[in-house]
């Protein structure tokens, strides 16, 4: 067995003096970076949570689009507004880009416009040198969606996080994300939009979807992007459903995951839920050498089959599942918010994972998602601490096998 107790003791007091650290009025500089990479967060509004490390989504969005000199290129689920959000400005810095001559090429996808705001469409449509488009991914892979949130400027940064285009991400939800500036990964993401782009002019005119030429890379190292669909990758672009298992299998002491929701079902024609074991069999693999798994998802993950599902991993010998609940908003109840909606990994304070996919079917298969891994033990470190901050907190609830959950409506109150 390649776990034992004092391995899990010493991570536990690195972590700890880690937050102890970042919680200094000296330390707790906002810009936590590793070359090449600065992780940023949103902290939903009126919780006890403390970044003060971390900037924030809003701040970082309009420096990118107030620097920004040739292009920018946004590729997004959804988008939604609200008059008086950081949103707001996050688009008037946008507008600005545009009204100076910036290039901006804004990609949508077609199953996203019904949760799109009207207003905040024609708000983009109205500004100056942007392209707006919309790709129906399903026709790419018979199903799934644009699932990945990423924005290239210039070529040179990007952004990939769990940070949706909508005011509720950058305010009351639970987000990570990071700023890149790594030339190799900045690169392969405008490879990854430029792909997307194509595809969706192919489509519009009728003509063959373009496939990438396939290529054998060798196994990765250092930092570097993983995306999804496989076939839809640019050249040198590794698929996150085969990277996510073959990191899971060198985990040795312990594996914190932050999600919105996992269940090994996918999405199948007529609501059916066809079963998706590439994660979970990776998961129970990891304990079973007895690595420590710690998995946090929120509380829209308690709705039948998945919540059957959670239960029965947690039965499991060296698993934990916690469920987390955020508090109802200062205002009143927001539709769709309050949630924790990062997607991150810590592999034994040495590898981290932060990106765009749930761990279900449909999202490493069939969708477009973007994840970034840096085998990086300060930013590993970072991310392990920034799990254990709600794992240990009053919102995190180990899951109950007995009690009957609730049916999610994240929708109304």
């Amino acid at each position: 067995m390649f776990f034992n107790l004092p391995g899990r003791r010493v991570l536990a007091r690195s972590r700890a003096l880690i937050a102890a650290l970042l919680l200094t009025s000296s330390f707790a500089q906002a810009d936590f970076a590793i070359p090449g990479f600065e992780l940023v967060h949103t902290v939903p509004l009126g919780t006890d949570l403390q970044t003060p490390d971390l900037r924030a989504p809003g701040e970082v969005w309009r420096e990118l689009f107030d620097g920004a000199r040739k292009g920018i290129d946004i590729e997004q689920f959804y988008v939604a507004d609200q008059a008086g959000s950081v949103m707001d400005k996050v688009l008037e810095s946008l507008t600005a880009a545009g009204q100076r001559g910036v290039k901006i090429r804004f990609l949508l996808e077609e199953k996203g416009l019904k949760m799109s705001d009207p207003q905040t469409l024609e708000r983009l449509r109205a500004i100056p040198n942007l392209t707006l488009r919309v790709l129906p991914y399903a026709k790419l892979t018979g199903s799934g969606i644009i699932h990945a949130k990423f924005i290239v400027v210039d070529g040179r940064q990007a952004f990939i996080g769990s940070q949706n285009f909508d005011w509720r991400s950058l305010e009351h939800i639970h987000e990570t994300g990071l700023r890149i500036d790594e030339p190799n990964v900045v690169r392969q993401t405008q490879a990854v939009f430029d792909q997307d782009w194509l595809a969706q002019a192919a489509i519009a005119e009728g003509k063959p979807i373009p496939v990438p030429h396939s290529n054998k890379n060798a196994l990765p190292a250092g930092n570097y992007l993983v995306a999804s669909p496989q076939r839809y990758n640019p050249p040198g672009v590794l698929d996150s459903q085969t990277e996510l298992p073959r990191l899971l299998a060198q985990a040795r002491r312990e594996v914190r995951v932050q999600l919105l929701d996992y269940a090994p079902l996918s999405y199948g024609p007529d609501k059916t839920r066809p079963y998706y074991a590439v994660i979970d069999n990776a998961i129970r693999s990891a304990a079973a050498r007895g690595v420590s798994i710690k998995l946090m998802v929120s509380d829209w993950n308690t709705g039948m089959p998945e919540v059957a599902y959670l239960k029965s991993l947690a039965l499991v010998p060296n698993v934990q599942v916690r469920i987390v609940t955020l508090p109802v908003a200062a205002e009143g109840f927001i539709p769709y918010a309050r949630v924790i909606h990062s997607k991150t990994m810590d592999i034994d304070d040495q590898v981290a994972w932060v990106g765009t996919s749930n761990w279900l079917g449909g999202y490493l298969d069939n969708s477009r998602n973007l994840e970034v891994v840096m085998h990086d033990s300060t930013m590993a470190k970072r991310i392990g601490v920034l799990h254990e901050q709600l794992w240990d907190g009053p919102y995190a609830k180990p899951i109950d096998i007995n009690r009957d959950y609730p049916e999610p409506h994240p929708g109304r109150p």
